[in-house]
């Protein structure tokens, strides 16, 4: 059986000012004619399909336009929500959507029950396990400490035990939300750390023949068999060394998995400069970024006047510019935004109380505070799906 495993679609989401639907129905269309043209048997969406709960218009009709599309090609699709989705609205009508092959799988309760598809060589059983929130799910799969790693085992206990009631030589794939360990983050994913950890390992997901993972916007492949597919657009500066791709996965009769990688078309290439504003200006050798979307961080000593009007005579499509003085072993001073940079809202309150204090939190004050960021995301995600 073949399939095209893709995720992490953000329909409705810009490139800071950009508007990127036109670059997502280009995908779109890409993504139908690549299942035509390879002969794909199932395509697979991995989570966030849309950017945020509560859509705008013009990404719904995207999504609509992508649904009717695939289930006039006659391939079956099977698709999760994400942490960005909210799985009440995506799972709205999808009893009667699996009658045209679209399979939304959107409720914690269903991770146990497959979508059973067939091949000449048997059956492939689908089971999709949305983004589990640990803390509005913890009840459901009757784990007592709320944790990503928890509520995972609990999920694929319920998969391994429904495939161990299946004819022998059933195929399984798994469909994942999640951060797993060994995974290469990037800045455009929204952080979904539990009690301190965001990742798990993959050897939750062990009995399965093929993990088509989302969350994590690099294509990547922790194992042979558990892959991510990777966002088909970038959507921060972080991705511009991304090759954006999805896989093109065969599920031989014995469960062995061979995978390829099919390129995705790029709206623009992104290009991260730094210098002052006089180097970028006059270097020849960024003459290849000058069609590029570019992130240009200025090293001045003194902010020049009008930065952002003469980038953008050279490199017209620069959409971020940051300030980055290099100063000498005399001038120590960093700015606030670089000091907390690749740091975790935990540590921000951490290295407050040491300010304020004097002296950083115990272990019981670093408990409370981690609670309380738990608390505050997982009502969050509950307001969300309920509005």
């Amino acid at each position: 059986m073949r399939l095209l495993h893709t995720s992490d679609w953000h329909l409705g989401r810009a490139f800071h000012r950009v508007n990127m639907l036109g670059a997502q129905a280009g995908f779109i269309g890409h993504l139908v004619e690549t299942v035509r043209e390879h002969a794909v048997d199932v395509v697979v969406v991995s989570g966030d399909v849309y950017d945020r709960a509560v859509p705008p218009l013009a990404a719904v009709e995207l999504f609509d336009d992508a649904l009717h599309r695939l289930a006039a090609l006659g391939v079956p699709t099977v698709m999760i929500s994400g942490n960005h989705d909210s799985a009440r609205r995506l799972g709205v009508g999808a009893g009667l959507i699996d009658r045209a092959g679209i399979h939304l799988r959107t409720d914690p309760a269903g991770c146990g029950t497959p979508v059973v598809l067939g091949d000449a060589h048997g059956d492939v059983a689908f089971y999709g396990l949305p983004y589990l929130e640990p803390a509005l799910v913890k009840a459901e799969f009757g784990v007592e400490k709320a944790g990503h790693e928890a509520v995972l085992a609990a999920a694929m206990d319920r998969v391994r035990a429904d495939l161990a009631t299946r004819a022998p030589g059933t195929r399984s794939v798994v469909l994942a939300h999640a951060f797993v360990t060994g995974g290469e983050q990037s800045d455009s994913e929204r952080d979904i750390t539990v009690g301190g950890v965001a990742a798990v390992p993959s050897g939750v997901f062990d009995g399965v023949d093929y993990v088509a993972l989302g969350h994590l916007h690099g294509c990547q492949t922790l194992t042979e068999r558990v892959r991510y597919s990777g966002s088909p657009l970038p959507y921060s500066f972080s991705e511009h060394r991304h090759r954006k791709s999805m896989w093109l996965v065969d599920l031989d009769a014995d469960g062995s998995v061979t995978a390829e990688r099919l390129d995705c078309p790029v709206p623009r290439a992104l290009a991260r400069l730094r210098g002052t504003l006089e180097d970028l200006l006059a270097d020849p050798e960024l003459t290849p970024h000058e069609d590029a979307w570019v992130e240009a961080t200025l090293t001045d000593p003194v902010r020049p006047d009008e930065p952002m009007a003469r980038l953008t005579e050279r490199f017209p499509h620069t959409l971020s510019l940051v300030f980055d003085p290099e100063r000498g072993p005399e001038e120590p001073g960093v700015s606030y935004a670089r000091r907390l940079a690749d740091r975790s809202d935990q540590q921000i309150a951490e290295d407050f109380v040491t300010h304020v204090r004097g002296a950083g939190p115990d272990h019981r004050e670093q408990d409370v505070l981690r609670d309380a960021f738990d608390a505050v995301r997982a009502d969050d995600t509950a307001w969300e799906v309920a509005r």
